[in-house]
């Protein structure tokens, strides 16, 4: 008998255990009672009635990503390609993701596949390569609505990969290596253009500098010779003052000194061998040259007998 009670209590002290369960963070469990439905536990400790209650489901609410592989679509323009889908998901509801679809997981993948199917159908191939952005919030505005029933809110899709044919690859490779070379020589032209334009400017504005600082010196010029005539006017009319000045100096001297005939007929004698002295081709002889000649003479002869 006390082995007996020793195996019951065994037993009941590990059915007790079992039914004491800790639902961690994030977590949550989906409890039935005789195969219905009975409650959600969430974070903390949870007891289950032995024999009655049971776990139907554990859920994780994080928010969980699938890579889905690559779908074969085709577009607008009959170009079949491969495209793989990621989706970012989380479970809002454990009751309805617990009870809503057989295979959560395989539903979205369906679901995703036949909605890319559906948006990639009515875009063309160039359409499809430049509308990711697009693609991405139809797909997960139809995906979010789809799984809102299974408890399953989808928060992001991403195109991963969209594969062209191989074809489709080398036409697009070789348009994009001529559209390159398209740019390369544009902007080759237009670097040479504003080269050229840049040459023309520095030409012109050498010209228009050149230009005025030959006005500048010819100013300068005219400006230097201008000064070199009032100068040289100047002496000119500084030696005629002055010989002006002597003139009138020896007239007043002679008029000081109160000179008779006989000085100042000299002088006049003085005066035209002066003139007759020069290259003069006429020379008017006054009337009075007579005296003059005699007064010259007797004027040797005192000379004469004074030596």
């Amino acid at each position: 008998m006390p082995v007996v009670i020793l195996i019951v209590v065994i037993i009941a002290l590990v059915v007790i255990v079992n039914c004491v369960k800790i639902v961690p963070q994030a977590h949550a469990v989906v409890v039935e009672r005789l195969g219905g439905y009975l409650t959600t536990w969430s974070v903390g400790l949870h007891f289950k009635v032995p024999f009655i209650d049971r776990i139907a489901k554990r859920v994780l609410l994080k928010e969980q990503v699938v890579d889905f592989p690559p779908q074969p679509v085709i577009t607008k323009d009959n170009v079949t390609m491969q495209i793989d889908t990621v989706v970012y998901f989380q479970i809002t509801d454990p009751k309805l993701y617990a009870y809503g679809v057989e295979n959560p997981i395989m539903a979205i993948e369906n679901l995703t596949a036949t909605t890319l199917r559906n948006i990639i159908g009515d875009l063309e191939l160039d359409e499809t390569l430049t509308s990711r952005e697009t693609i991405n919030t139809k797909m997960r505005a139809t995906l979010d609505v789809a799984t809102d029933p299974w408890g399953i809110k989808v928060n992001r899709v991403e195109l991963k990969n969209i594969i062209p044919p191989k074809a489709i690859q080398d036409a697009m490779e070789k348009q994009m290596k001529a559209e390159r070379e398209r740019r390369e020589a544009i902007l080759r032209a237009e670097g040479e253009k504003k080269s050229t334009i840049l040459v023309a400017e520095g030409n012109k504005e050498s010209a228009i500098l050149d230009a005025e600082a030959e006005k500048q010196a010819a100013i300068l010029r005219a400006e230097a010779q201008k000064e070199a005539t009032i100068k040289e006017a100047e002496g000119q009319a500084e030696a005629t003052l002055k010989i002006q000045q002597a003139n009138a100096d020896g007239l007043r001297m002679l008029k000081e000194a109160a000179p008779d005939n006989a000085v100042l007929q000299i002088k006049s004698l003085e005066a035209f061998a002066k003139a007759a002295d020069g290259q003069a081709t006429k020379i008017i002889i006054p009337s009075d040259i007579q005296g003059i000649a005699g007064l010259s003479k007797s004027i040797v002869e005192i000379a004469k007998e004074n030596g």
